[in-house]
């Protein structure tokens, strides 16, 4: 026969590794819903050459030297979340940057707002970072134009 205060262990146990696996639990969901961001640590430096292409109007600006640092610093802020190749059914203005790296290896970030295609591979992203890289691409153009 249990005494009570092993039947009071039991329970107390019971409790605690219930706790635990209810921490565990809420952890994965709030870190499985997380972004992440792919640029964060991508330097101006790193960075030979980049053109956008923005489509309408189906034109292409070369980002000169002195503008890759705002590039990268709106590339910085974008964060995706889980693969979605559903961008393709929606229309509007898509923004495709091709980035040249110092080491020969070529990027395509096409921004689609809400999603992010990075050398085609669709996600979901963080809306407002999407749209900055957008407008910045469009400022781009309308400079272009002057």
């Amino acid at each position: 026969m249990e005494t009570r205060k092993t039947v009071k262990r039991k329970r107390s146990l019971v409790i605690v590794i219930a706790c635990v696996c209810l921490l565990g639990i809420a952890a994965a969901v709030s870190l499985s819903g997380a972004g992440r961001k792919p640029y964060k640590n991508l330097e101006a430096a790193q960075i030979a050459s980049a053109q956008v292409l923005l489509s309408p109007p189906g034109r292409t600006v070369e980002i000169r030297d002195g503008e890759i640092g705002e590039l990268v610093s709106y590339l910085k802020e974008l964060e995706i979340y889980q693969e979605d190749q559903s961008y393709t059914e929606y229309s509007g203005q898509s923004v495709v940057f091709t980035l040249t790296m110092t080491d020969g290896a070529q990027t395509e970030i096409m921004e689609y707002s809400p999603f992010l295609v990075i050398d085609g591979v669709g996600y979901r992203a963080k809306q407002e970072p999407c749209e900055a890289l957008s407008e910045y691409a469009n400022e781009l153009l309308e400079h272009l134009a002057q």
